[in-house]
């Protein structure tokens, strides 16, 4: 199967968790350049694709959708240079649509979602995606009081005395109807003009000139100093809204008339229209004029319009249902391909990585691009020494799309891919059907040794700080800390009497840091579970898929015990779904039969129980944050079964996970609720065999407070 990118997915899902495993890891890089340091090595086209490609491998494979995956965060943590701003609603991220196909899809989910008729109209808005810098402004009794940028989508950095600065941003709103409260967000950025009048401003002054009007706008917002950013000339569009104490209109595009009336420059090419056409027709309009527009744009966002579908349709992971940016294409560019290098990652996949000599691509300087496997550079017949089209988009870095002189004489031999780790030299082998090379050293190759001890102190693990790249392998190569354990192990190591060299008197360590290491591993002795349970680094469990498992069993003691007693299906034996223990595994909804496999193979496996036991003595983790707490519904198994008439299944399960239930796919002795409406069958009949309440639909909305 081709992704929608034009490059083929892995066979199978082990080739496809490796490379989402390793473009997750690549992705992280980028979104700290791009938020943290203002200095992408990638353009937003490239970023893009990057993300295209794990949706369609999570599209192929769904068990790999997790929230560490780029296609399930937002941003990157904000700068300690700064100030903290908690958004009081969360400034989340976009899906993407790439084709006019993917946007008439958009149109017809939402339709899907909200059971709409052919007759009913859906107003959707579009309006050009401003490339710039997200900001969100609070307005308190119609004064500016706090500016912040995105950060990772929930705290973000204060710096309200530099938005002060732009002239978009009123200190103060004129007009009717302004909210007691309104948070108004948008973008900021630099024209085209002022960019290249900054630029020639820096040169004279001998200054480093920027590379693209979006990092000069975002270098210039989050300087320290806002003398400096008043001397850029940064500007700022609005286009929607946070926390609200009112919202004076009901529709999208009411609100921005709104925000325009109250003082705040908005987008002139915003229109409202009936049909998936008229969209795409409106997204090639501005397309066309995208280089005469003055600013930089790269697509178009359309938003369900109406405020109340909006609130129906509610939000998935990182993104809002009702939204999508519909992106231009990417850019290309032709250089040379001057070597293949094997990386070994985490899991022990060996990647291919093109060295390429130095080209720029929509003025940004790439010279690395992945090949994929050995089988991507047979299909694609890439050898060093060719001329090669890349794009800055698909994969890690750029792509390579293909040989510009496949023909040409004197090309140099075809590659031959190692067949020995190159970390520490252990044979790689392939099973049968896979398409990644795997390096079966696990116990000492370093290269997965040091990554596996890396995830588990990550910010989404463990979050041990002062345990970083450079210090985990300076453990690792000293022996010190060779599994999760060591770690904590670590400090009453370090007391031993008689011990000749205290952490405190090493190079690059001094009383204060040691101190502070130390401080840091007892702190995250009480880490909650889940996060003990992610950072494992067990295959195909993810910060979502733990909490999936630890919403159910509560304790990782308690789904060891169930995944080692688990028996999964015979394939030889028809009809065979497996003991219950599987089963109960399996009907967690969201866990399907590859996660429960990766989870009963890592518990099953004998080695794996010292170094986990060892593990868990040093721990006493905190129970798993819960979800809403205080409903009727809230730690209840729910299973909807039937045709539902008030709202759609989707909707169903959405309002029953924010009320804090868990929602089930079959009835089981730990059913607590079965919603049955009309043509129900199966499912109730065995509720009511197991004397499990059984509520209609109406009843349902009546329990959870949401009838009428």
């Amino acid at each position: 199967m081709a992704d929608p990118t034009g490059g083929e997915l892995p066979p199978s899902l082990p080739d496809a968790a490796a490379e989402h495993a390793r473009l997750a890891d690549e992705i992280r890089g980028h979104d700290r350049r791009y938020y943290q340091d203002d200095a992408p090595t990638v353009s937003d086209a490239a970023y893009d694709e990057l993300r295209r490609r794990l949706e369609a491998l999570e599209a192929q494979f769904p068990e790999l959708k997790t929230p560490d995956s780029p296609t399930e965060t937002v941003g990157a943590a904000p700068s300690d240079a700064f100030a903290k701003v908690r958004h009081a609603v969360p400034m989340l991220s976009l899906a993407n649509a790439f084709s006019d196909e993917d946007v008439a899809e958009f149109i017809a989910r939402v339709r899907r979602f909200l059971d709409l008729k052919p007759a009913q109209e859906l107003p959707v808005s579009a309006e050009p995606k401003i490339d710039g810098l997200s900001a969100s402004l609070r307005y308190e009794n119609g004064r500016f009081v706090r500016g912040a940028t995105r950060g990772d989508g929930t705290v973000g950095e204060d710096v309200t005395p530099n938005l002060r600065t732009i002239a978009d941003v009123p200190d103060r709103l004129t007009g009717a109807d302004v909210p007691d409260v309104i948070e108004v967000r948008g973008e900021v950025y630099m024209s085209h003009a002022d960019f290249r009048a900054l630029n020639e401003r820096q040169t004279e002054a001998g200054k480093p000139v920027f590379a693209n009007p979006r990092n000069a706008a975002a270098g210039s917002l989050r300087q320290l100093d806002p003398k400096i950013t008043a001397e850029r000339p940064l500007r700022f569009f609005a286009y929607a809204w946070g926390e609200a104490s009112a919202v004076p209109a009901d529709t999208q595009k009411g609100m921005v008339d709104k925000l325009r009336s109250w003082g705040f420059a908005t987008n002139e090419l915003m229109r409202v229209f009936a049909t998936a056409e008229e969209l795409i027709a409106h997204y090639h309009a501005i397309e066309e004029r995208r280089a005469s527009l003055g600013y930089d744009i790269d697509g178009v966002v359309y938003k369900v319009d109406r405020l109340d579908l909006q609130r129906r349709l509610g939000f998935v992971s990182r993104s809002p249902r009702w939204a999508i940016a519909h992106k231009f294409p990417a850019e290309q560019a032709t250089t040379v391909l001057e070597g293949i290098e094997i990386q070994v990652g985490r899991t022990g996949a060996l990647t291919p990585v093109a060295k390429l000599r130095p080209v720029t691509v929509g003025g940004v300087v790439v010279s690395n691009a992945t090949l994929h496997n050995e089988d991507e550079i047979a299909r694609k017949d890439v050898r060093v020494g060719d001329t090669v089209v890349v794009q800055r988009a698909g994969d890690v870095i750029p792509q390579v799309v293909r040989v510009t002189d496949p023909d040409r004489e004197g090309r140099g031999p075809a590659f031959a891919f190692p067949r020995e780790c190159p970390v520490c030299g252990s044979h790689v082998a392939r099973e049968e059907g896979e398409v990644v090379w795997r390096c079966t050293g696990g116990l000492i190759c370093r290269a997965q040794a040091v990554e596996r001890l890396r995830h588990f102190v990550s910010r989404n693990a463990m979050d041990i700080e002062g345990l970083g790249e450079k210090q985990i392998e300076a453990f690792y190569e000293a022996g010190e800390v060779r599994e999760p354990a060591d770690i904590f192990t670590l400090k009453a190591r370090d007391e031993q009497p008689g011990r000749l060299t205290r952490l405190k008197n090493r190079e690059g360590w001094g009383e204060t840091s040691a101190a502070n290491l130390f401080a840091a591993i007892e702190e995250a002795r009480s880490r909650e579970v889940n996060r003990v349970l992610y950072g494992l680094g067990i295959r195909h469990v993810g910060e979502i898929n733990a909490k999936r498992l630890l919403r159910h069993f509560a304790t990782i003691d308690a789904l060891r015990e169930t995944a080692r007693a688990a028996t999964p299906p015979d394939p030889a034996v028809k009809g065979d779904k497996g003991d219950d223990a599987w089963r109960e595994m399996i009907d967690i909804d969201g866990v399907g039969a590859v996660v429960a496999q990766a989870v009963v193979d890592f518990f099953q496996e004998p080695k794996n129980d010292p170094p986990l036991d060892a593990l868990l003595k040093e721990l006493t983790p905190s129970p798993m944050p819960a979800a809403a707490s205080d409903t009727p519904v809230a730690g209840l198994t729910v299973v909807f079964t039937g045709t539902l008439e008030r709202m759609t299944r989707d909707e169903a399960k959405a309002m029953a996970e924010r009320l804090g239930a868990k929602v089930a796919g079959s009835v089981s002795k730990k059913t607590d609720l079965v919603v049955a409406g009309p043509g129900a069958g199966s499912k109730l009949a065995k509720a009511r065999e197991l004397g499990i309440e059984t509520l209609t639909e109406d009843e349902w909305l009546a329990r959870v407070g949401e009838g009428g």
